[in-house]
């Protein structure tokens, strides 16, 4: 029952022509552009530098925008008052939606790797096994974000807030442009964000080649954990 309704929240995701333009067609322009374009200074070579930010941005698209917009919508139509008429548990619906999460992050890494190294990315192996345990943290933590505003707001409005956080912090919350770049005050603030936790976490194993900072880790687990409690508590069937 569990794979059965993972493979069909996965599959409802990418047959979406908006949430595939969302979570794979842009965070790819972007991987594209940023590398080979001289728009925002970064060490040499560029895609380095670029792809765990791209990594970053694909999680937060998916886990956070792609689900508070999707919870927004099946709740205006009913889906979770009647799913949760049917035999399935409730806990079973929640581990779907966040296993077909994950299964649509797979994905969209495989196939921003896939361009990366086509563009010259070489991480080291090191990097990549600490990348998919801050990948599931990310997404943990984005995806209680995007249940906390998807659960409680209608359909309309959660498509112009998240949509608007998503392009804020894509600009302003240490993707694109790192947190170590912006004034000093501005700086702490964004550091304290799981966009910025995300992003630094994944430039330090992948391009660093080293540990990520305690600190970026449990910015993800303080999130994660807050913004799931508070879910729990406003989460609404319609």
């Amino acid at each position: 029952m569990l794979i059965t309704h993972a493979r069909t929240e996965t599959m409802l995701t990418l047959r979406n022509g908006e949430q595939v333009l969302l979570t794979l067609l842009i965070p790819l322009a972007l991987l594209v552009g940023l590398s080979l374009l001289d728009i925002i200074a970064m060490p040499e070579p560029r895609v380095d530098s670029v792809t765990p930010r791209i990594f970053a941005l694909a999680v937060m698209s998916s886990a956070f925008t792609g689900q508070a917009i999707a919870l927004g919508f099946d709740r205006r139509y009913g889906v979770l008052k009647r799913l949760a008429a049917t035999a399935l548990p409730r806990w079973l619906l929640v581990a779907g939606r966040v296993l077909g999460c994950l299964a649509v992050v797979t994905v969209q890494l495989l196939v921003l790797a896939a361009g990366a190294v086509l563009l010259g990315w070489s991480p080291s192996g090191v990097g990549l096994l600490w990348t998919v345990l801050l990948v599931v943290l990310g997404a943990l933590a984005f995806g209680a974000l995007g249940v906390l505003l998807g659960g409680a707001l209608k359909a309309e409005v959660v498509l112009a807030l998240a949509n608007v956080v998503w392009f804020v912090l894509l600009l302003a919350g240490g993707i694109v442009v790192a947190a170590d770049s912006l004034p000093p005050g501005m700086a702490d603030v964004v550091r304290l964000l799981p966009s910025a936790a995300l992003t630094d976490a994944l430039t330090q194993t992948l391009a660093d080649g080293s540990a990520p900072a305690l600190s970026s880790v449990l910015t993800l687990v303080v999130w994660g954990a807050a913004a799931g409690l508070l879910a729990t508590r406003t989460t609404k069937l319609v």
